[in-house]
């Protein structure tokens, strides 16, 4: 007999309190160890239409709903008994009679009004709303058959409310179907196009159905049982989406890349990746590794809860950030750790060497971009090296005189800083680059990147290198979307070819309908890499619906901090725990207008760092930058103001014209990435006239305060 766990039941579980979860597990270990035991106390659900919903007493209270039949035992909803109840009396079983999947369907008699999302109170009047875009009632699917719909794994009794569904209505009904069947409606409604789903050849039983393991989970044994009942993160880690499944099981014969837009599972799909190597490969050494510590450490904690809870030491994993790895190796080949150059070394040391060198003057915010992008980032060693580094997407192209002109500066600054004892980042990954590069043996195996679209010249170059060649060697997970860090450049330049090894994820499992739609604006249809791979974004759809995005201008910072603090408190009187709350800002400089709102909303800050801290409790408060990786059911971004986004300060430093094109870009990502960590709530706020970025939000402001 099977024993699963359906996604509905991990979600209950988690609105219970400690004491009533710790009680619940006991139960569904008992349920597992011997499900015929007398004493359990079974009570038929008899209001239900499918008669194989029991409900099993927890304490007083709580109740346990399962399915059970003779090939298959289903923990199905936890709750207080009278929810509980009304839960399974809504619902029924099915195998879906075109798809084969096993679907947990809601009885369409028994489905009460569905609500409408509506303004927060105390908003009505001062609030300035993104609407979806305008436009008459349609009717989506009405040119579709029931037998279309039906492929779709639309269940029957839905067929109908959907053939009849204007568009807004069917954000209200989706909710209300399965994954698959919502998904591929969203994207007819994006395409026109009815998806092409491949479930002819599927011949096993209907839990096991690629769909079906979305939202069942068959327990194998205690301890899968444990994991997935103790699982502290997004539920979506275990019940992965075919192809999110499809992308950890297939074998590359070289260098491979998932992309995705923000929410898609990316990251789980890197950590099922290192955790399939890890299992399959008792000799492996892998590398787990990402742009900044605290996401490392993040990782870490997840790739252990996915082991479940083994030591990942013991399957020789290793988790560091790009610098962490470096410093490491740096240390095990120099003997000792390096000691970085701050920009301000580096300044310091151009402009002496400069004043020095005839045939100038040169800016030195033209000769620290020219450091920091091409010298530097490609480690040039020499004049030759600098006369045929590519300088991709740079106008000053620089003829052969000017370099031999600049190189003495460059190659000058070089030995200032290595008398005064400092290296770069950049320098530091070169070297460890090239101690590896002529080693045969490499310190890992297997290398797998999260947030890959931030990985710059040396530190791929140093990747490549540490890293064994051949098949699911390397594995990037990124999105173009949300590149902050680094300019563009040319992977096959430097061996790392992907192409023909790429996919893009299409299901958001994080970011509401609402709040992805508008945030999506912002960004191009598709982004194309410097090597021709294309990332194409249209055709993404959310799993699930939430209230508008909210955009509000205002007369004056008090206004704003005002309005950022009534927000504030309506999340936290309608449940949201003050930890479930971002609010992010552009920079260091805006922080104090952060502190104060949260101050007057009458909560508590936690300001985020790479320190690792207890939030609970506490409202998260940060620069856009430090959002990178994090998500809130509530995200707040503020001080969205002219001049503060793009940052000025960013835009006066640019050397060169094609930069300031990337400035801008980068500005824009950085956005995008902050309000797309809000999964249910989002407001942008600004003092007017505010930042170009909202425009393309295609919000209209009548209401200023």
């Amino acid at each position: 007999m099977q024993f699963l766990i359906a996604d509905s039941f991990s979600n209950a579980l988690s609105k219970l309190t400690a004491q009533e979860q710790k009680a619940v597990k006991i139960t569904v270990f008992d349920l597992q160890q011997d499900p015929a035991s007398p004493g359990l106390k079974f009570h038929r659900v008899d209001k239900s239409k499918d008669q194989n919903f029991w409900s099993i007493r927890v304490n007083r209270d709580i109740r346990i709903i399962v399915h059970k039949t003779a090939g298959s035992f289903l923990v199905c909803y936890v709750d207080h008994h009278d929810d509980a109840y009304a839960w399974a009396e809504r619902r029924r079983i099915d195998t879906h009679p075109r798809t084969g999947a096993a679907q947990i369907v809601e009885v369409r008699e028994r489905v009460e009004e569905i609500p409408v999302f509506e303004s927060v109170p105390g908003f009505a009047e001062e609030q300035v709303s993104l609407p979806l875009p305008g436009k008459p009632a349609t009717f989506p699917f009405e040119s579709l058959n029931v037998e279309d719909i039906l492929q779709l794994g639309v269940p029957q009794d839905w067929v109908e409310d959907i053939k009849g569904a204007t568009e807004d209505r069917f954000l209200e009904l989706a909710v209300h179907l399965p994954g698959e069947a919502s998904e591929a409606l969203l994207e007819y409604i994006s395409t026109g196009l009815v998806p092409q789903l491949e479930r002819a050849s599927f011949t096993g039983t209907p839990f096991e159905h690629p769909d079906a393991q979305r939202r069942f989970r068959i327990m194998e044994n205690v301890e899968e049982l444990q994991r997935a009942l103790e699982y502290p993160w997004e539920k979506w880690i275990l019940y992965l989406h075919p192809a999110q499944q499809g992308v950890v099981d297939r074998d590359f014969n070289g260098p491979a890349r998932v992309s995705g837009s923000a929410g898609t599972g990316k990251t789980v799909v890197a950590l099922h990746r290192a955790m399939r190597v890890l299992q399959e490969d008792d000799g492996a050494r892998l590398l787990l590794t990402t742009f900044s510590e605290p996401l490392s450490n993040s990782l870490e904690h997840k790739l252990g809860m996915l082991m479940s809870g083994q030591d990942t030491t013991s399957h020789h994993a290793t988790t560091l950030s790009f610098k962490g790895v470096a410093k490491d190796l740096f240390t095990l080949i120099k003997g000792h750790d390096p000691r970085p150059a701050s920009q301000d070394h580096v300044r310091a040391a151009l402009k002496a060497a400069a004043d020095g060198v005839e045939g100038g003057p040169y800016t030195e915010r033209f000769l620290m971009s020219e450091w920091n992008n091409v010298i530097d980032a490609w480690q040039l060693a020499s004049l030759e090296d600098y006369k045929t580094v590519p300088r991709l997407g740079r106008k000053n192209r620089l003829g052969s005189k000017q370099r031999e002109r600049l190189w003495p500066i460059f190659e000058a600054t070089r030995r200032q800083l290595e008398t005064q004892g400092r290296l770069t980042w950049p320098m530091v990954f070169g070297m460890v680059e090239s101690h590896y590069a002529k080693q045969d043996r490499k310190p890992f195996t297997h290398i797998v990147v999260d947030e890959a679209q931030d990985l710059g010249v040396p530190e791929l170059r140093m990747l490549a290198a540490i890293s064994e060649q051949g098949a699911n060697r390397l594995f990037f997970a990124g999105d173009l979307g949300q590149r902050i860090f680094q300019e563009p450049f040319s992977w096959m330049k430097l061996g790392i070819d992907i192409r023909g090894r790429s996919n893009t994820l299409k299901v958001n499992y994080r970011t509401s309908h609402q709040i992805r739609e508008t945030v999506d604006r912002l960004l191009p249809t598709s982004l194309r890499d410097v090597d021709g791979n294309e990332e194409e974004r249209t055709g993404t759809v959310s799993v699930f619906n939430g209230p508008l995005p909210e955009v509000q201008l205002v007369h004056t910072t008090e206004a704003e901090k005002n309005v950022i603090s009534s927000w504030l408190q309506s999340l936290i009187s309608d449940g949201t725990a003050p930890e479930e709350i971002g609010v992010f800002v552009r920079s260091e400089a805006e922080l104090h207008r952060a502190r104060a709102a949260v101050q007057s909303a009458g909560l508590e800050a936690l300001e985020l760092s790479e320190r690792v801290e207890d939030p609970a409790g506490r409202v998260s408060i940060g620069t856009m930058h430090l959002a990178k990786g994090l998500e809130f059911k509530g995200v707040a971004v503020m001080a969205c103001d002219d001049e503060i986004l793009p940052q000025q300060a960013r835009i006066e430093t640019v050397g060169d014209e094609t930069e300031l094109e990337e400035v801008f870009d980068t500005e824009r990502h950085l956005f995008y990435v902050a309000c797309t960590r809000a999964r249910d709530r989002l407001l942008v706020t600004g003092v007017e006239p505010g930042s170009e970025f909202l425009e393309d939000l295609e919000y209209s402001s009548t209401n200023l305060i």
